[in-house]
């Protein structure tokens, strides 16, 4: 068995999730591929069970991209995996990329690393909604944190056990986990890096923050999960003066 586990959360991603994972298994070849199928309506479930080489879960209810991900956390500290690697299933991680998060990983001794679309200039492009996003919680965690993190909404991301385990057991693991875990863990003095991926765009089926009204109720249900954690840090603060 590998050290080296790569979740997918899946939801109704029949048109996408054999590319992807054929994709892992030729670049990746040294990783276990965990795929967790969130009671998805289409024929994903079909198409996993006729792939080779890879395990599965499929959920009985649909409890969303954070609870199929926190699933395969608990499934990686129950077979004592090392690190896990976050990759979505709609193809646009790139398999390859993860090699260059895990070396940065090994060489700076990084608990979490993020594969970043926006440290260097690229071509990809977020929706007008995911850009204020994006640049309001960048800025919320500098004046917070005091780090500078490009790509706070990046779920392309390599965790070092320490840190999957901790996710694992969270009773409240919440419903976006961005920049609100990236505080936390910040706050808790982990390292956490980051570094230059090329994304692609999706090719079938539909994201989970298209449209207008999703992604406001991202953005205000992310600030709530901020605010909750600051004001958490800050009672600690206080109380230990």
């Amino acid at each position: 068995m590998s050290e080296v586990l790569l979740i997918i959360p899946a939801y109704n991603e029949e048109l996408n999730i054999r590319k992807v994972i054929t994709e892992v298994q030729h670049d990746l070849p040294f990783v276990d591929i965990l795929v967790v199928n969130d009671c998805s309506t289409d024929k994903t479930l079909d198409v996993l069970k006729s792939s080779k080489g890879i395990n599965y879960l499929s959920l009985p209810v649909n409890l969303g991209y954070a609870g199929a991900l926190q699933t395969g956390f608990k499934y990686a500290v129950e077979n004592d995996y090392q690190i896990v690697i976050q990759f979505d299933g709609d193809g646009q991680h790139i398999a390859a990329e993860a090699l260059k998060l895990i070396h940065v990983m090994e060489q700076e001794n990084a608990d979490i690393v993020i594969g970043s679309r926006f440290k260097m200039k690229s071509s990809y492009n977020h929706s007008l909604f995911r850009k204020l996003g994006t640049g309001l919680f960048k800025n919320i965690i500098r004046k917070i944190c005091k780090v500078d993190i490009t790509d706070p909404t990046s779920g392309f991301q390599v965790l070092k056990r320490e840190i999957f385990e901790k996710y694992s057991k969270m009773n409240s693991y919440p419903e976006y986990p961005d920049a609100n875990l990236i505080i936390e863990m910040l706050l808790n003095n982990y390292k956490i890096s980051e570094y230059q991926v090329d994304m692609r765009s999706r090719e079938f089926g539909e994201s989970m923050h298209s449209g207008i009204f999703k992604p406001m109720k991202y953005m205000v249900k992310m600030i709530y999960a901020i605010l909750l954690i600051f004001m958490k840090g800050k009672r600690s603060v206080d109380f230990q003066k």
